[in-house]
């Protein structure tokens, strides 16, 4: 097939999230189409270096990069945007960037800013849904007002003094869940049951970011759903996740394979299934994501459901939640790219309609 869409493949950057990153874009790009589509593979390490070509072998092969000298100016890209679909530093023109970046600095509106100013189509949500859908106080905040049914939760900055283990006790009960605001992947993520914990999980969390926010926890079974689509979002079948450590954390997901236990469908009734598709449709809209996500809920002991996250950037492993889902409900993995592809290319063209009208 003549004149593929040569797609933006961006993967690694300096969050503490890239290696997921990388297994990421290792199943997305073999299981793009190539008849359909040209990968073109841009990685960012973890120093912030930009690279494309082969050079970007090192970053999703190498288990040390930081210590690969990375001085070939030929092998760096410098991301200024320039004409239409084009990057500084760049030979060929990159018809759509499927952006495989997880947490700060990838996910949070950053790279969705710069491709916007690039004037080249991505996959996912825009600037503002990448940011609320980032920060998880913002994102509680604003479901809140819209009247999605979320747990308690408190809200720390830097700056501020610490609450003392007994007053959050007195509000959120024991245990509770101490996280970094904008992250993912379970990372710096604690449960807290002592007062030992407690100050120990504040520490790590603000050690990943200046902004953390403790939950309450919350005794129900944990559903997923994946989203796709853009002004018509659509909802799959839902998931569960159960598992063996104390709670979903980075290393239950990702470095025991005895820690987690995937059920899909997941067993719960009709009803409650298009309760969650429902609900999940709703936050994907009241956050102003596009693209895709992945929506994240807990279903109680009596019955209710209550929204835990949003993730704009969902996994793409081989244990990843969205496409498992996905090809539950009847689309395969290489098609589900494709669509993720079109749905990025539709939103800009739309986009650039509006424009040319004003």
């Amino acid at each position: 097939m003549e004149n593929k869409i040569k797609v933006g493949i961006l993967f690694g950057g300096k969050s503490a999230e890239h290696e997921i990153s990388l297994r990421s874009a290792k199943n997305v790009i073999e299981a793009l189409d190539k008849d359909k589509y040209e990968p073109v593979l841009i990685g960012i390490d973890k120093n912030g270096q930009w690279l494309y070509n082969e050079r970007t072998a090192l970053i999703l092969h190498s288990d040390d990069i930081e210590r690969i000298s990375l001085n070939r100016e030929s092998d760096s890209v410098a991301l200024i945007p320039q004409s239409e679909g084009h990057l500084s530093g760049t030979t060929q023109k990159i018809d759509v960037v499927f952006p495989i970046l997880h947490g700060p600095m990838g996910e949070d509106g950053t790279i969705q800013g710069l491709l916007k100013l690039a004037n080249i189509p991505f996959v996912g949500a825009g600037v503002l849904g990448s940011a609320v859908g980032m920060d998880k106080d913002i994102m509680k905040r604003l479901l809140r007002d819209a009247r999605i049914p979320i747990g308690k939760y408190l809200t720390i900055r830097s700056h501020q003094e610490r609450p003392s283990f007994k007053a959050v006790t007195e509000q959120l009960g024991l245990p509770c869940f101490v996280k970094p605001a904008n992250l993912g992947s379970s990372v710096g993520i604690n449960r807290v049951d002592t007062e030992e914990q407690y100050q120990h999980a504040l520490d790590e969390a603000f050690s990943f970011d200046h902004k953390i926010i403790i939950e309450e926890f919350i005794e129900g079974r944990e559903i997923e759903c994946a989203i796709l689509g853009n002004e018509n979002p659509k909802a799959s079948i839902p998931g569960e996740i159960s598992f063996t450590h104390s709670f979903y954390s980075y290393e239950a997901k990702y470095l025991d394979d005895q820690g987690y236990k995937i059920d899909i469908p997941a067993n719960i009734t009709d009803q409650q299934i298009s309760d969650v598709q429902r609900l999940a449709i709703e936050t994907f809209q009241v956050l102003e994501c596009e693209g895709f996500a992945r929506v994240d809920v807990f279903l109680t002991k009596n019955g209710s459901l209550l929204v835990n996250e949003i993730n704009t950037i969902p996994g793409f492993t081989q244990i990843s939640m969205y496409p498992k889902l996905w090809e539950a409900s009847g689309i395969a993995y290489t098609d589900l790219i494709d669509q993720l592809l079109q749905l990025a290319i539709a939103r800009f063209e739309k986009e650039k309609q509006i424009k040319n009208s004003v």
